[in-house]
């Protein structure tokens, strides 16, 4: 259950999975979409292969809420959450949790956070309060948010320890900009996170954990009645709503290289190349999907795996994506090389960049990731954690109760034109940023472009 926020971080994966489906699991899967007397939505389904319920509630709360120079701050909020209520402390709250063998968890990914939890049957009730009570009347003491507070610090530190981790949140500062709410990751930094205070968390949970702009799933062996009843019961002290938030614009790139070298002691280089990129909702997403997987997201079948490690030999890992969220994210090629390789392999990936825009891929290619995008997710919607984040994403992004069904049709109709024409759009090789966090004198990075910037 550990940070099953994360989910709406990056969420279109888990998404295209639930709408994988075959045609028999999809007609089985009933869902009951209800509005509650607080104004939160909820969509329940009925699961009974097992005497178990998942529930997960997705505030508008996450990391893309933090205040410019207090990054971090939604995550210490959700942790602190956890820390028990007024009446109960958290090694209360904690033994009682485990006296029912449930699991409850309150975290931040970058668009919401979640509450969640996971229970047998006959005890669903009973977490749902304990849950309720530290989203209704949290405790919020002083002492367990410095607690809290401390241990987000010191994984921090800890990760700041990783070259890849390094690479990360340079590259998300430089294509998104500072006090952008996809420019950090969610625990924030270190020194942001220090200059929190007990108010600035009880602050964000008043202003943010509101109902009306909320979205819950429950799944399992369970009546929907009897879900809403006690949702309505438990709930009931949470009211108001969360102002829509405006994305930011995107600090333009300019033509060339823009590169950020940061020097470190590693075998291995840690390279993120790439720019700004879609919004979940752009009507180009599911031919960027096949695009993407034929480029750099379809693991040992995708290009950059076959040219740059396998056949070149020049990188442990190479991977792209597209990060689409609710305000667009950015597009990122990740690759791992050796220090000397640096150079070579990033001349590699701007090729394959070029390739696929310059000419039309295969019919071989084209047919292997829509079997791919098509017929590979099932297995991922049998558990009911997987089941309760397709159901959350459909109410966020308003897919659509049907979107299992139509889905096959999106990528189906996706043409080889189509692929050519979004890598034209959306692929930028010649206007990119790139961050190496490498041994430089090993490595010596270098830009082509007589556009490029540098830092070191």
């Amino acid at each position: 259950m550990r940070r099953l926020a994360a989910l709406c971080g990056i969420i279109g994966a888990a998404a295209i999975a639930a709408a994988l489906l075959p045609a028999a699991s999809a007609r089985a899967l009933e869902v009951k979409r209800v509005k509650l007397d607080n104004g939160m939505i909820v969509l329940i389904s009925p699961q009974h292969n097992l005497p178990m319920v998942t529930a997960s509630i997705g505030f508008d709360a996450g990391a893309r809420r933090d205040p410019k120079g207090k990054e971090g701050l939604a995550s210490l909020s959700a942790a602190s959450l956890m820390e028990g209520t007024r009446a109960m402390s958290a090694d209360e709250l904690n033994r009682k949790v485990d006296f029912l063998g449930s699991a409850m968890d309150v975290g931040a990914g970058s668009d919401y956070a979640t509450a969640s939890f996971t229970s047998l049957k006959r005890y669903w009730r009973d977490t749902l309060k304990l849950l309720a009570g530290v989203l209704t009347d949290p405790g919020l003491r002083p002492e367990d948010i410095s607690r809290k507070q401390a241990e987000q610090v010191a994984g921090l530190k800890a990760a700041e320890e990783q070259p890849g981790y390094v690479a990360q949140i340079t590259f998300l500062k430089e294509v998104f900009g500072e006090g952008s709410p996809y420019g950090h990751l969610p625990d924030g930094t270190v020194d942001t996170v220090q200059k929190l205070s007990a108010q600035d968390v009880r602050d964000f949970y008043r202003q943010f954990y509101r109902p009306e702009s909320a979205v819950a799933a429950v799944v399992g062996d369970v009546d929907a009645d009897e879900v809403v009843k006690a949702l309505n019961e438990s709930l009931a002290p949470l009211t108001g709503t969360v102002a829509a938030q405006k994305p930011s614009p995107l600090p333009p790139i300019g033509s060339g290289v823009h590169l950020t070298a940061i020097n470190r002691d590693v075998a291995q280089a840690n390279i993120i190349m790439g720019f700004d990129g879609i919004a979940r909702s752009n009507p180009d997403y599911y031919k960027l999907q096949v695009m993407n997987y034929i480029l750099g997201g379809g693991g040992f079948a995708s290009r950059l795996v076959k040219e740059v490690r396998s056949k070149a030999g020049l990188a442990y890992s190479v991977a792209s994506y597209f990060q689409a969220a609710l305000f667009p994210g950015s597009f990122q090629v990740v690759l791992e090389t050796k220090n000397k390789t640096a150079n070579e392999a990033i001349a590699m990936v701007l090729q394959q960049m070029k390739r696929i825009q310059e000419s039309p891929v295969a019919d071989a290619e084209m047919d292997s990731a829509k079997k791919f995008l098509i017929g590979s997710f099932p297995l991922k919607l049998d558990t009911q954690n997987s089941i309760v984040s397709f159901l959350m994403q459909v109410q966020i992004y308003g897919l659509g109760l049907d979107y299992i069904e139509r889905y096959p049709g999106y990528i189906r109709s996706v043409t080889k034109e189509d692929v050519q024409k979004v890598a034209r759009q959306y692929l930028h090789p010649d206007s990119y940023i790139l961050v190496a966090v490498a041994n430089q004198s090993e490595a010596g990075i270098k830009v082509a472009s007589s556009a490029a910037s540098g830092k070191q």
